[in-house]
């Protein structure tokens, strides 16, 4: 097994066991955990508290990781992750999606995770309304849009029209 397979595992089972100090001891003291829900984590504090808000809002969390590839300082790996919804309204509601998790790496540990999923999808196996799912995706594409590197496309595509 691979370090970076081990740090999968370990990082895994210390979501679904709601391990904020176990999950956080995988990155730097400084890390950052930006989650496609609810945004960038920063520092270990700051990551086991997401971790509990993961929690309080969802049970019975599993998280699997496969295709992984490292190259010391970098990593990627697709996932499958499921939970049950204690989201009002949606309580008891199973939620699976898939996506693909990103990962660097300084002096061994977690420096930034990052993943791409389709959280359209996981908003509607909650039967959230599709007005509510809209703000949502809304609100991560003008954040997506705001960076330089988005601005550059947008301002092509208007020169090109």
């Amino acid at each position: 097994m691979t370090e970076f397979t081990n740090m999968l595992q370990h990082f895994a089972a210390a979501v679904a066991a709601n391990d904020g100090k176990g999950l956080a001891a995988l990155f730097t003291t400084d890390g950052v955990y930006d989650d496609g829900f609810y945004g960038e984590y920063a520092g270990r504090e700051a990551i086991a508290r997401m971790l509990q808000h993961f929690h309080d809002t969802g049970r019975n969390f599993r998280w699997d990781f496969f295709d992984a590839l490292t190259d010391g300082g970098t990593g990627y790996a697709r996932y499958r992750f499921s939970y049950a919804s204690k989201m009002p309204g949606s309580e008891g509601k199973p939620v699976v999606f898939e996506g693909v998790a990103h990962f660097t790496f300084r002096e061994g540990l977690i420096e930034r995770y990052s993943e791409t999923f389709d959280r359209g999808m996981a908003l509607a196996q909650q039967d959230f309304a599709p007005e509510r799912i809209k703000r949502v995706l809304m609100k991560l594409a003008d954040k997506q849009n705001a960076g330089a590197a988005a601005k550059e496309h947008l301002a092509s595509l208007k020169q090109a029209g």
